[in-house]
């Protein structure tokens, strides 16, 4: 497919212009592609790993908690933890990586996790509440990486698409239409040679 234009000798060279800026760009998407790959690579490892440390964390709170239920009576249990007495507060900030601006949680933890008395509690309660405290800091990081991936994997679909796109599309048809040109003007070159060889012999002959 070539773009329609005039074959001239100005649209050849402003097209040549256009081919080798389509390549630059090209290769400048690919290595940005690339390094996109390398970071979205070393955050989903962080992410297999924190996710793996939740989980596992989560598993042995849920645990506690329900033998807690199990022991304790429902009213115990609603009075034990109806008041919290921790303040909790979230910061958001942002880090660019690449191209790419990803949300970064900051967490402050103020006042205890315990907002009763041990005395009527049962010691799994203090156990679960005791883990879902310790584990919040890390579902908040979780939560940051995990987004900073969906952020990635995007810009990286949209970096391949725009390389397939120049490197498919774009600069194949800036080719085509510089060799098409090339050609029409290299015959309009040989046909005006022609008549001026033609117009040489009329010459001549006179």
């Amino acid at each position: 497919m070539n773009i329609r234009v005039n074959p001239t000798r100005m649209e050849l060279l402003r097209l040549k212009k256009r081919v080798r800026v389509a390549k630059r760009g090209h290769k400048l998407l690919k290595d940005k592609r690339d390094e996109l790959m390398k970071s979205f690579m070393s955050l989903l490892r962080n992410v297999k790993r924190l996710r793996l440390t939740v989980e596992q964390q989560l598993r042995l709170g849920y645990q506690s908690f329900l033998i807690a239920r199990a022991v304790m009576t429902p009213e115990m249990l609603d009075e034990a933890i109806m008041f919290p007495k921790q303040r909790i507060e979230l910061e958001v900030a942002q880090k660019r990586m690449m191209s790419v601006t990803a949300p970064v949680f900051r967490l402050r933890q103020e006042g205890d996790v315990y907002a009763y008395g041990m005395a009527g509690t049962s010691g799994e309660l203090d156990m679960a509440l005791g883990i879902f405290a310790e584990l919040l800091p890390t579902l908040i990081e979780l939560a940051g990486v995990e987004r900073a991936l969906e952020l990635l994997a995007e810009e990286i679909e949209r970096t391949r698409r725009r390389v397939n796109a120049l490197e498919y599309v774009l600069i194949p048809t800036l080719e085509a239409t510089v060799k098409s040109i090339a050609m029409k003007l290299s015959e309009q070159e040989r046909g005006a040679i022609s008549r001026l060889m033609k117009i040489k012999d009329v010459v001549r002959a006179k």
